[in-house]
Formats: C-alpha cells, structure tokens, sequence
C-alpha cells in the first residue's frame, strides 16, 4: 500500500496536514496561542480557538514583528531567518517527527536566539532532519519578541515572551502524542536569549512538570534587568512614542512604529549602585526579574531537571570580527567594557597575557554576556539537584573572516542540528568559513544531544562542584 503523500494528524484543535520526506515528517506553523493582536500583544497568550477541517501545515509561519539586523561581512541570515514575515498568527510552532506511528519518541523543544528582538522558527539553523532521523520529535518555537515580548509595561504581565514559551510547552504536553512523542520525555533547549529564557524556566514555578531536561547554549543564569533597569527602557520607549507608559497606550500603536522606535533605546545606561548591564548594551529587552534565575531556582522545576549548560571559549568574536572591531580595538575600548560588565581589566590581562586588546575586549565581552551567568547557573543547579548537571566547552574555531571568527557565538549550533556541512555555511563570509569542519565533530555534538534528552546523560561525567570541569568540544 503506498504512503500517504501528504499526512493528517489529528490534534484537539484540529486536524494538520504535513509534509513527508526521507527523514519523516514535518508539520509547520501550528497555532499553540491565539494571534496577539492589538491589546492581545501585551497580555498573557490565549488559548487558540481551534478549527474546522484541515489545516495546512506545509508552509512557514508569519514571524513575531522584528527588525533587521546587520553583521558586517558576516552572513548571519542562517542564524536570523528572513526577518518579519507579516501576519497575525505567529504564535506556533513548527514539528519535525520521524512518525506519527510507532510509540512514544523523546521530544526537544527549542527556542531560538536574536537578542530579544530578532529571530523565528524559520531560520535555516534550525533544520530538525537530523533530530528526526535519529528518532527524535523536534519543535522549535515562535514567541513574541521587542516592546510586545519583553517591554515591561504597567498594566501588562511581565515577561510575555516567556509566557509565550511557556504556553507552547503547555501545548506540547497536550498534543505531542499525536505526533508520535512522548509528553513524558521532554527537553527544553535554546541559544543565546532563547538560552536565558530556558534558563529563566528552570527557576518558574509554572513550569513545574512541563519539561524533564533542560539545554543551556550560550545563555545566562544572571541576564535579567532589575524593575529598574527596565523602567528605564520603558521610559525612554513612551518617550519615543509620545504616550504614557501603560500597556492601554501602547495598544492602539501599530507593530510598525515599535519598530522605528527601536534605534532610540540603544546605547541606554541601565548601570544602578546594584547591577549592571547583563547585555552590556547589545539589545534594550531581556527577561525583567527581582531576583535573577539562577538564584531562584529552587522556586521552579530545576532540583528535578537535568541540565547540559555550556559556552563558546570566544563568545564576543561575533561583536567585534565582522566590523572590524577586533584589530581597531584599543586599551580604552577594553577598559569601557570592564566597567559596562564590571570587570577588573588588570585580573583580565593576567589571565590572558600577550593578548592583543581586540582578544581583551572580546573576552570580557564573552564573559560578561554569557560566561559568569553561565558559571552562576552551573554550581546553582549542581548543588541544587544533586549530580544532574553536565558542562560543556565547545572550542571548534570557524575559519571565517579570514579565520578570525574562531569559536565564537553561535557557533555550536550547525553541530548540535548536525548541518555542518552545509555548503551556505561555508565560504569566508559563512559562519564556518571555507575550511571543512572536522570530521566526526558534528555526529559527536548532535549526538550527545539527543542522548540527553533520551535519557539525560550526553555520555560524560556529571559536573561536580568540588572539582568543576566542563566537556571540552573541539573536534
């Protein structure tokens, strides 16, 4: 009997037709919220209504309104996807299984990076065949971003961006049976912002239940503003806007306008007598928390949440190589870093001797964007949960740029989806350069990453606080 061309699952919204192909199927922009429209955008996210017949789940979704972003010489479109795609509904998700038929599958849910302001389900980065090949559900998640995600706004809940991720493992443990995994099995992972918030969901009382390992890829533990550093930015927002800083006000202003204003929140001083600027300046949105995840969590799901958590050993590589920034780095530029993270600049220089101020200023950079909050993290939930932590170090060196890029943010993620051999990821301006990638690099890292989230170990020791040490990947 032939195969079905084109799969119906059966989910209890509704019936969705899929794709199928050599490596399963694939099920895209499925609704797990209502559209956030007009006041809808700055409330927590809604059920969706369901509907008749059957959906068409073969084509992408609309993306979270975004702006676009630039990175130099570097093509980055792989990371970011096409930009903002307009149409109500993007609040879905996008899944890859190898059946629907055939028991329970563990699933891995995965939220994407960009900063808080960019970033969608789209990106190419995000090719589940491999997760799917190897026996694996994957869904990866679109969730709101900017002034409707993250702005904090009296009236409105904070942290809708979160809410959002929340409500998609919600949906996750209600209707990914249907789609032949197993509710039971679930691994929440994210890079970078999306890192932050699965981080964030490990210390969220709501999240209790939802998930049982969790992935931490260039994130922080410590990257959530203080209330006051974000009323900073909601100040300087309602300025820009001409309104008062009330989620009745911000309502009736059009998607496009919160866009334009976006410029006029960079280069804000969010520095107080008590915190610094977790995002050293990068982007004016993060998670708003009194008190930051990685010391709270034993409020949430992380002492029974086994954890892989991690970092590139050149993090800051991506804000300085594609501009041209590493070489025209001065000692100055290092210092004014060290005091936006709140580093000694002379501890840096001797951990680090002979290094040229552009290899300075990146890895105070690196550090205090993911490295200390990562550090946080790690011993937090080791000691929490009791040898149910893993740490990795991925130092694979990208020969972009003339091999300046090395191993710097986002890095790591061709290896995790198994893709790096790609040929859009190669050529001097692709993430991984010209150069072929070592050989057995990617199947290590993919694979260590599906038997985590099979059974919660990704074939290393547990990381141990006494004597910490982390994984090295390298090649």
């Amino acid at each position: 009997m032939p195969q079905q061309a084109n799969p119906i699952v059966e989910t209890p919204a509704g019936a969705v037709r899929g794709v199928r192909d050599r490596f399963g199927e694939l099920y895209r922009a499925i609704p797990y919220a209502a559209a956030p429209t007009g006041a809808g955008r700055f409330a927590p996210p809604a059920s969706h209504p369901g509907w008749s017949g059957v959906r068409d789940g073969t084509a992408p979704s609309p993306t979270a309104p975004q702006p676009a972003r630039d990175f130099g010489r570097l093509d980055m479109i792989p990371y970011f996807g096409p930009g903002w795609v307009r149409g109500e509904e993007y609040l879905t998700v996008d899944v890859r299984t190898p059946g629907t038929g055939g028991g329970k599958r563990p699933v891995m849910v995965f939220v994407h990076g960009g900063g808080f302001v960019t970033g969608s389900t789209r990106a190419a980065l995000y090719d589940g065949r491999a997760f799917a090949r190897d026996g694996v559900v994957l869904v990866t998640v679109n969730y709101r971003l900017g002034i409707p995600g993250f702005l904090d706004l009296d009236g409105a809940p904070a942290n809708r961006g979160l809410l959002d991720v929340l409500a998609a493992l919600g949906w996750v443990r209600d209707t990914i049976a249907a789609f032949g995994g197993d509710p039971g099995n679930v691994t929440v992972f994210g890079q970078s912002a999306g890192a932050t918030l699965t981080g964030a969901l490990l210390a969220t009382p709501e999240a209790k239940g939802l998930f049982r390992h969790a992935i931490v890829q260039s994130g922080s533990g410590t990257g959530a503003f203080t209330p006051e550093q974000a009323q900073r930015v909601t100040a300087a927002a309602a300025r820009a806007l001409g309104v008062p800083p009330t989620a009745a006000a911000f309502a009736e202003i059009p998607d496009e306008r919160f866009l334009e204003v976006l410029p006029e929140l960079a280069g804000i001083d969010l520095r107080t007598p008590t915190a610094t600027d977790p995002l050293v300046g990068l982007s004016p949105f993060s998670l708003v928390l009194p008190v930051q995840p990685a010391d709270a969590l034993a409020e949430g799901p992380a002492g029974e949440v086994d954890l892989l958590i991690g970092t590139n050993t050149e993090e800051g590589h991506l804000y300085l190589v594609p501009q041209g920034k590493l070489e025209s780095s001065t000692d100055d530029d290092v210092l004014a870093v060290a005091a936006k993270v709140g580093a000694d600049p002379a501890a840096v220089v001797a951990a680090r001797p002979g290094a040229t101020p552009g290899e300075l200023r990146s890895a105070v950079l690196g550090e205090g964007l993911f490295g200390a909050g990562t550090a946080r993290l790690t011993e937090a939930h080791a000691r929490l949960s009791g040898g149910r932590t893993h740490a990795y170090s991925f130092g694979y060196r990208s020969t972009a740029l003339d091999g300046r890029l090395g191993a710097t943010h986002t890095v790591e993620l061709p290896f995790v989806f198994d893709i790096a051999d790609e040929p859009w990821l190669h050529g001097d301006t692709g993430l991984l350069g010209p150069d072929p990638v070592p050989a057995g690099l990617a199947a290590r890292v993919h694979g260590a990453w599906v038997a985590f989230a099979t059974h919660g170990a990704p074939g290393w020791a547990a990381y141990d606080p006494r004597r910490p040490q982390a994984e090295v990947l390298v090649g």
